[in-house]
């Protein structure tokens, strides 16, 4: 389906940054609407919660600037994550400043709550939650969000186990929104795949842990630039949830990537606590399967601009590969 207005002619490749729990701050979201992609951050980065409003004013204000500097650019808008849970006692007063600062995107995880998608409404501005199955879709579907972001099998964090084939074409039968891709994608070549499944935008994190402005250990972009896909483990041990993290992490913290034991679920956590004393995110190190191609660890406009020269090539060689 056609991009919504905001993202039209605003995007030098359909991409959105994913918000990265602890990673994500001003400088990383501000790169990436610079450099031509959606730019994100979860609200609960900002700590104290009076800092979300001291970020959202920054990024705001860099970014119209930037749009009057460079009014031929491509300046992307940006995201705020908003982890729709009960653990969660700041949802509701981050999003009032949301509300009040007309936060363009809004995303949500784990629950899509109907007043989150009535108060971005308010001003105009879209919802799109993720989910890992046709189920969760058809809820989220329900409360009126305006994109569902598809968190298939292979994606960072909290990811689910379903192949983008199967989910991508069953939830397109029954959602005439905005469909963003999300698992292992870190390539021009694999955004470009995205679209010809049928998605509308490619959702990638894992890759921007490794630039410049990213707010990670240098230890995590080494890791993830000398690991590659079998250097990551599934499991639901450190948030109760299903999770995807590099195998390297998991042993640093002293535990074996390959025993680890179920979660106790009564113990959910998805901040960054979990079932051991190992943090999630702050010790153990969430990463999608894709890492594969992560050879460096470059600014956000070099990355972006690698990643759209590799994007219309593919294009080209798609179209190429058509004409048989």
């Amino acid at each position: 389906m056609p991009l919504p207005k905001i993202l039209q002619d605003n995007l030098a490749i359909p991409v959105i940054g994913s918000p990265l729990f602890l990673v994500s701050g001003p400088e990383l979201v501000i790169a990436q609407c610079k450099a031509g992609i959606v730019g994100s951050f979860p609200a609960l980065n900002a700590r104290p919660q009076h800092v979300l409003e001291e970020w959202l004013i920054r990024i705001k204000e860099e970014l119209t600037q930037a749009k009057a500097e460079n009014p031929d650019l491509p300046i992307a808008p940006y995201a705020v994550n908003q982890i729709c849970h009960a653990s969660n006692d700041r949802l509701m007063g981050d999003m009032e400043l949301c509300v009040k600062h007309e936060v363009p995107i809004i995303i949500t995880s784990l629950r899509p709550p109907e007043e989150i998608v009535t108060a971005a409404h308010s001003y105009g501005g879209l919802v799109y939650h993720d989910v890992i199955s046709v189920r969760h879709a058809k809820k989220a579907a329900e409360q009126g969000v305006d994109g569902l972001i598809l968190v298939c099998a292979g994606a960072g964090g909290h990811a689910g186990t379903l192949s983008p084939f199967a989910l991508v074409r069953e939830v397109r039968e029954f959602f005439d929104g905005t469909i963003i891709l999300s698992g292992s994608i870190s390539s021009g070549s694999a955004i470009a795949s995205s679209l010809a499944l049928g998605a509308d935008l490619a959702y990638l994190g894992t890759r921007f842990i490794a630039t410049e402005e990213a707010n990670a250990d240098q230890g995590y972009k080494d890791m993830l630039i000398d690991s590659v896909a079998d250097d990551i483990v599934y499991s639901s041990l450190f948030t109760g949830v299903h999770g995807n993290y590099l195998k390297g992490s998991v042993e640093n913290a002293g535990l074996d990537p390959n025993n680890l034991p179920e979660a106790d679920k009564s113990s959910m956590n998805f901040g960054s606590g979990g079932n051991t004393d190992a943090k999630a995110w702050k010790d153990i190190w969430g990463s999608g399967q894709g890492i594969g191609s992560i050879k460096d660890s470059p600014s956000v406009q070099t990355l972006v601009d690698q990643l759209t020269t590799e994007f219309k090539e593919a294009v080209e060689d798609l179209k190429q590969k058509s004409n048989f």
